[in-house]
């Protein structure tokens, strides 16, 4: 997976501001042999944008090396209307067009939609709204938010919620619906994020939303009406298959930490969550508890069905060892993912290492423990066994959680945490930014100063 990405951090978000004969927002249709739908759908998207877009627009049509007239109409279009280009690329791919377009475009805010206009055009100024307001740094649409109104066949939903199900339990993902044919992206945020991103089809969508909520970027969403294209030319075997082997590059990627994410963080301080804290409460504990507990329940439950798998052939103190062992290597491998988001492979063995020396501690309770329930009662029930071990393991616990809290992953001294190529810095996506220092930005009022400069 290509690693290069553009020098520099990311600005603090801020309002966009209006440059003279820039358009604000270029809107890409990427199209493959649509010479029929090409013109009703270009026409209807621009007469749209003239009556309820308040700012500047451009419309892209990026031609996938079609072969029928799409080249053709696509010029004609060009002609007829101001606001419309087209480009011509001689390689299929939605993501290979998306990248080439907004790669030379100007505007600072990009986007696409799918020739078909499945979604609701009523959608386009909430969407792009937060991105010109300085709210968030990427917007897309869902067809799977509560409010959304859906029209489309079972076979198209099913697989429509497994991919995302799959993402969400392969990837971690927390964006509702990748592949809906409607997004937007802040310039400054693609012109770093792009390179980063290696597929040039149908997973492009995908990749490109991993990456962005890793790296700790704003994903606002939008719920949409839409209404399926029955001759949509999407062959769903072949591109399910693709999204597949991108998913497992992708998760292979971020688990050895070979992404430089930590490129794409805005600047701390950024947050208002990092202009103070409760005094005596560290930052982040509340989450760290949460996860902490669901891996404890985890690692118990395992733990009691090694326990009572081993103990007739190993005895209770040679069952406890090892299902301690056992449940002790699990139990610190998902902590410091889970819980303590630490990623790559730097200083894992010295983790490890770390929370044996843990696991000898709880051994020792667990272990003391039995051996007194042993002299207070000669033949102690199973029940009571099970019951003991419980109590010392929730003591082991606590003194689980400070001693990795404290020692195996300490929190770094300006209250970062996370590795990322053996760097700290925001790789896990938990620390997003939430705008300018001052005021928050109302994404709802995409107010835009006038100026002769650049906007950021």
């Amino acid at each position: 997976m290509s690693t290069d990405a553009s020098p520099g951090a990311l600005p603090a978000r801020a309002p966009l501001a209006l440059r003279p004969g820039v358009p604000v927002l270029d809107v890409v249709i990427p199209v493959f042999n649509e010479e029929e739908d090409l013109g009703p759908c270009v026409h209807r998207l621009h007469a749209h944008l003239t009556r309820t877009f308040p700012y500047p627009f451009r419309i892209t049509v990026a031609d996938n090396a079609s072969t029928d007239r799409t080249p053709e109409v696509a010029a004609g279009l060009a002609l007829g209307l101001a606001e419309v280009r087209s480009t011509r690329l001689e390689e299929k791919g939605r993501g290979r067009a998306l990248r080439t377009v907004w790669s030379r475009s100007e505007a600072p805010v990009l986007a696409y939609m799918d020739v078909d206009l499945s979604t609701d055009l009523n959608a386009v100024l909430p969407l792009v709204a937060p991105l010109i307001s300085g709210h968030s740094d990427l917007a897309i649409g869902t067809r799977l938010a509560r409010s959304s109104r859906v029209v489309r066949g079972a076979k198209r939903e099913f697989v429509s919620r497994a991919y995302n199900l799959l993402l969400r339990s392969s990837l971690a993902a927390r964006f509702s619906d990748a592949q809906c044919g409607f997004k937007a992206i802040r310039r400054e945020v693609a012109e770093r994020l792009l390179p980063l991103v290696e597929d040039s089809g149908w997973f492009f969508d995908t990749e490109l939303l991993v990456l962005a909520e890793r790296a700790g970027l704003r994903i606002h969403e939008v719920p949409v009406d839409w209404v399926d294209d029955p001759d949509s030319s999407v062959h769903l075997v072949r591109t399910a298959a693709e999204d597949l082997k991108g998913v497992w590059r992708v998760g292979r990627a971020l688990a050895v930490g070979t992404l430089p994410l930590d490129r794409l963080a805005r600047p701390f301080g950024d947050d208002p969550r990092d202009r103070g804290a409760l005094p005596g409460v560290p930052r982040g504990l509340a989450r760290q508890l949460l996860g902490f507990c669901a891996v404890g329940v985890l690692s118990t439950l395992l733990y009691l069905l090694l326990y009572s798998a081993l103990r007739e052939a190993a005895g209770p103190q040679g069952a406890n060892a090892a299902a301690l062992l056992l449940c002790a290597v699990a139990n610190t491998a998902a902590n410091r993912r889970l819980t303590f988001g630490v990623r790559g492979r730097a200083r894992a063995v010295r983790h490890q290492a770390q929370g044996l020396v843990v696991f000898a501690i709880g051994l020792a309770l667990t272990s003391g423990s039995l051996a007194a329930l042993g002299a207070a009662t000669a033949e102690p029930a199973h029940g009571t066994e099970l019951a003991v071990l419980i109590t010392a393991n929730l003591a082991a616990t606590v003194l689980r959680f400070l001693l990795f809290r404290a020692w195996v992953f300490p929190e770094p001294r300006d209250g970062r945490q996370g590795l990322c190529d053996g760097r700290r810095g925001p790789c896990d996506g938990r620390r997003g930014p939430s705008g300018a220092p001052g005021k928050p930005a109302d994404p709802t009022v995409p107010t835009i100063p006038t100026t002769t400069e650049e906007g950021p």
